[in-house]
């Protein structure tokens, strides 16, 4: 096995208003990661089983765009995450998945099921539900437009409540089981 150089990657930390962000970025301006703060260890977990362990992660600042980006889709510019451009690892059908999940608009959300329809395997609904609990780029690639079968939270790596957040923020509707439906 030929060993694999080392790649230099830049940790920023952006205020949102759901936290502190850790953004992930490498030399070519692409985005890696994205999670929160409180979630770290996951973040650092999912690069290296994406990117193999020969990382550098260097305190520096995100490109402009990229920061630009996300502070204002926070802001209330909701479309101006399909900008940043990204770099993920993982398996030809995570990376089918991711990009599908890109292509999910703002405000609307899509059950695991019609996602894996959609990708033309609809009998994949838990290998579509691995693949989006893999996403190593929170909200940029927007695995929170993912609910279940009835409209209903499902899980979320960082957290329900930031799902929630984040739905709302893009006047999605879904069913919450903590208050009926919301819109």
């Amino acid at each position: 096995m030929l060993d694999r150089p080392l790649e230099r990657l830049t940790l920023c930390r952006i205020r949102t208003p759901l936290g502190q962000a850790l953004v992930i970025t490498d030399e070519n301006h692409r985005l890696r990661a994205l999670d929160w703060e409180d979630y770290a260890p996951r973040m650092q977990r999912l690069l290296r089983l994406h990117h193999g362990s020969n990382l550098s992660l260097e305190d520096g600042r995100a490109p402009r765009s990229t920061r630009a980006a996300l502070e204002g889709y926070f802001a209330g510019g909701l479309e101006q995450l399909g900008s940043i451009a990204c770099h993920t690892g993982g398996t030809p059908f995570q990376r089918a998945v991711w990009t599908a999940l890109r292509a999910i608009p703002p405000g609307r959300t899509m059950s695991y099921g019609a996602l894996a329809a959609a990708l033309g395997v609809p009998q994949a609904v838990r290998a579509v539900g691995r693949a989006n609990g893999a996403n190593p780029i929170s909200v940029v690639v927007p695995c929170h437009r993912v609910l279940g079968a009835d409209g209903s939270l499902t899980g979320y790596g960082g957290g329900l409540e930031r799902k929630r957040w984040l739905l709302m923020h893009e006047g999605a509707t879904f069913a919450d089981r903590g208050g009926g439906s919301s819109r």
